[in-house]
C-alpha cells in the first residue's frame, strides 16, 4: 500500500488539473463574415421575383440560378465556370498548398477552434441559409449541418494530429536491423464535388479532413445549392485569413457538369457525393488521369424491426428516419422489413405518426417536412408510388400540406407509407430519395437477411431486436458499409468512424481516420535501426558475382528466418554461418595467393 499510495494521489491531482484547465477557456477570436446577401430582408437581391425554373439539359446556361423550393422565391445567380477558369482556381489553390503545407498543426487546430466559435454563434443564420436553399426544415438543418460539423471538428481538434503523425510498424524477421513507419503527407489540391442535401455540412466535412491534412481545396457546390454553398465559403475564408492561412487555399465553385468534369481532370484526388450515374462518369474521367476517387453515392438502407421490440418507440425512429433531411431523405431508411408478429402494431403505429406530419414552407410555420430541392422530384416520387401500386402495393397512410399556394404543390410531397410491398416493385430496388415508407413482412432472420441484401446498394442498415446480440448477428451479414444497432443514423455522429458503401453506393471512405488518411500520400520508410553502426550489407554468398552455393545460402537463411520448428530454424541458422565461415575462408586464402 506504502508503494501504490503517491501513484493515487499523483493520478487524482493530474485529473483535478485537467479539469481546472479545462475551465480555463481557449483564447479563440471571432470573425466577422458579411451576411448581408443571405440575410431575408426582402430586398436582397435586385430581382425579387418568383422563379420558374427551366428542367434539363437547356437549363445549363453560363449562370447558375438559384431560388428558395418553398416559396420559388428567386435568390441570386452565379457563374457557371469554364474548363480553364475551374484550372485556374485549382492552380491557385495547389500554389497556396505549397506554403500551408509547412503550417504547424497548432494554427490548423486554431482555425478548426475558430471556426467552430463561428458556428455555435451563429446557428440560427446557418440553418436559415441551409433551409431557405434546399427547403429543409430549421430542426433538420440544426440535426444534419449543425451538430455533424462540431463533432467533425471537436474529433479532429481531439485526435486529427496522432493519425497524421508518422506510425511505426513492424519490420519483420528479415528486416529487424531497419526501423519501419508510414507518413502521411498532403496529396496537393482535393477537388470535391458536392451534393445538395446538406450544403453546409458537405462543403465542410471534405474540405476539414483536406485543410487539417495540409492539403488545399477546390469544392464544386451542387446547382441545386449554390447560394448557400456561397456564403457557407465566406465563412472558411475568414476562419483561415484569421490564421494567416494563404490566399486562395480553399475555392469554392459554381456551375454545371462541364465545372465538375474540369475538376476532376486536374485535381489530385476526388471526393464525390451524388448518384451512381454520374459517379461512373467520374471514374471514368479520373482514369485518365489516375488520380485517386472516393465516392459516396446513392442508398436504399434497409431498416429492420424483430418481433421482440419497443413498436411505438421503434416506430418514432422510423418516422425519423424515412423524413430526415426535409423529405430529401439523405439515402436514409427505404426499405422497411417487420417481423409478422409485429408487423399490423408498428404498421398502425407509424400511420399514426405519419397522418400528424404536416408539411409546409420550412420558415412560414411550424412545419415537420418542408420542400422538395430537385425540380421535377416530386413527380418521380409519385411515379414510384404509382408503380407499386399498379402491382398490389397499398397506401395506408399519408401526410397533409399546410400554407401552400396553387404554384407550390410540384416542390412539396407528402410522407407516403405503403404495405403489400414486393421487391418486384421500383420502389424497393430504386433509390427513392424521398418521404416514401414502404413495410414489407417477414418470417425468419434467415429470411430478411436474404431480402436486405437483394438491393443494388449497400450504404447502411439499421436492425432492431430485444436481443442486442441477435440484432448484431443480423447486421453482420448485410452487405453495406455502415450498420446501427437499436437506432438509426448514429454512425454519423459517431466522426471517429469511416463512412461509405459498397456496391452501387460507393467505395472508399470519409470522415474517420481512414477518411483522413485518404487525403494524403502514405509514404513507406524503411532506415537502419542503429546507423552507423549497423548498415545494411549484402552477404558474400549472393554478392556479384554469385557463388556456387548461394542457392543453398537462400534456402537455409529462409529457412532460419520462417521455419515452423525451432529445432530446424537453428539447424538452417547453423547452415548459414557455415557457409558465411567457408566462404571467408575461401576469400582469405585467394587474398594471400595474390
Amino acid at each position: 500500500m506504502a508503494f501504490w499510495w503517491p501513484l493515487i494521489v499523483l493520478g487524482f491531482a493530474f485529473l483535478i488539473c485537467k479539469l481546472l484547465l479545462m475551465l480555463i477557456p481557449p483564447n479563440v477570436p471571432s470573425i466577422d463574415v458579411y451576411a448581408g446577401d443571405v440575410l431575408d430582408d426582402g430586398n436582397q437581391t435586385k430581382e425579387n421575383y418568383i422563379y420558374i425554373p427551366r428542367r434539363g439539359r437547356a437549363a445549363q446556361t453560363d449562370r447558375v440560378r438559384c431560388y428558395e423550393p418553398a416559396t420559388m422565391k428567386y435568390l441570386g445567380d452565379f457563374p457557371a465556370l469554364t474548363s480553364d477558369q475551374v484550372k485556374e482556381h485549382v492552380a491557385d489553390a495547389r500554389k497556396a498548398q505549397k506554403a500551408w503545407a509547412k503550417s504547424t498543426f497548432k494554427q490548423r487546430r486554431q482555425f478548426l477552434r475558430i471556426l467552430l466559435k463561428y458556428i455555435i454563434e451563429h446557428q440560427e443564420l446557418i440553418c436559415q441559409t441551409s433551409s431557405r436553399d434546399t427547403g429543409k426544415t430549421m430542426v433538420d438543418a440544426s440535426l444534419g449541418e449543425i451538430m455533424t460539423t462540431c463533432e467533425k471538428i471537436t474529433w479532429l481538434l481531439a485526435e486529427g494530429e496522432k493519425w497524421l503523425k508518422p506510425e511505426y510498424r513492424s519490420s519483420g524477421r528479415a528486416m529487424m536491423h531497419k526501423r519501419s513507419k508510414v507518413e502521411f503527407h498532403p496529396l496537393g489540391v482535393i477537388g470535391a464535388i458536392v451534393s445538395w442535401n446538406y450544403p453546409f455540412h458537405n462543403i465542410l466535412n471534405p474540405m476539414l479532413a483536406a485543410i487539417f491534412s495540409g492539403n488545399g481545396v477546390v469544392v464544386k457546390v451542387s446547382e441545386h445549392a449554390s447560394w448557400s454553398g456561397c456564403f457557407y465559403a465566406g465563412i472558411v475564408q475568414a476562419a483561415l485569413a484569421a490564421v494567416g492561412a494563404p490566399e486562395n487555399l480553399v475555392h469554392v465553385i459554381t456551375g454545371f457538369a462541364e465545372t465538375g468534369e474540369a475538376l476532376v481532370s486536374s485535381a489530385d484526388k476526388i471526393i464525390f457525393v451524388g448518384s451512381p450515374g454520374v459517379g461512373k462518369m467520374i471514374m471514368r474521367s479520373a482514369s485518365e488521369t489516375l488520380i485517386p476517387v472516393t465516392l459516396e453515392l446513392g442508398g436504399k438502407d434497409a431498416f429492420i424491426v424483430c418481433e421482440d421490440v419497443d413498436v411505438p418507440h421503434v416506430a418514432q425512429i422510423a418516422a425519423r428516419g424515412v423524413l430526415q433531411s426535409s423529405g430529401q431523405n439523405c439515402a436514409g431508411a427505404e426499405r422497411f422489413y417487420v417481423h409478422r408478429d409485429v408487423y399490423s402494431s408498428f404498421v398502425a403505429q407509424v400511420v399514426k405518426i405519419i397522418k400528424s406530419i404536416c408539411v409546409g414552407p420550412p420558415l412560414a410555420g411550424k412545419y415537420d417536412m418542408g420542400a422538395i430541392c430537385m425540380p421535377g422530384h416530386a413527380e418521380r416520387l409519385q411515379n414510384l408510388v404509382n408503380d407499386a401500386v399498379d402491382k398490389g402495393a397499398e397506401i395506408v397512410g399519408r401526410g397533409s400540406f399546410g400554407n401552400l399556394g396553387e404554384d407550390a404543390v410540384d416542390q412539396f410531397f407528402p410522407p407516403t407509407i405503403l404495405v403489400n410491398v414486393d421487391h418486384t416493385m421500383k420502389l424497393m430496388q430504386e433509390e427513392a430519395f424521398g418521404p416514401i415508407m414502404p413495410i414489407m413482412k417477414f418470417s425468419s432472420d434467415e429470411e430478411v437477411i436474404k431480402l436486405a441484401n437483394d438491393s443494388n446498394y449497400g450504404l447502411g442498415c439499421a436492425v432492431f431486436s430485444g436481443n442486442q446480440r441477435r440484432a448484431r448477428e443480423i447486421a453482420s451479414q448485410l452487405n453495406c458499409g455502415v450498420a446501427a444497432i437499436n437506432d438509426f443514423a448514429s454512425n454519423y455522429m459517431c466522426q471517429s468512424l469511416p463512412f461509405g458503401g459498397v456496391k452501387h453506393s460507393g467505395f472508399g471512405r470519409f470522415a474517420g481516420i481512414e477518411g483522413l488518411r485518404a487525403c494524403c500520400l502514405v509514404k513507406s520508410v524503411v532506415e537502419d535501426r542503429w546507423w552507423p553502426y549497423i548498415k545494411t550489407k549484402i552477404p558474400k554468398p549472393i554478392q556479384y558475382p554469385v557463388a556456387e552455393n548461394s542457392f543453398e545460402f537462400q534456402e537455409s537463411l529462409v529457412e532460419a528466418l520462417y521455419g515452423l520448428n525451432i529445432w530446424d530454424r537453428l539447424r538452417a541458422l547453423v547452415n548459414v554461418l557455415k557457409i558465411l565461415s567457408e566462404k571467408k575462408s575461401t576469400t582469405a586464402k585467394n587474398a594471400r595467393r595474390n
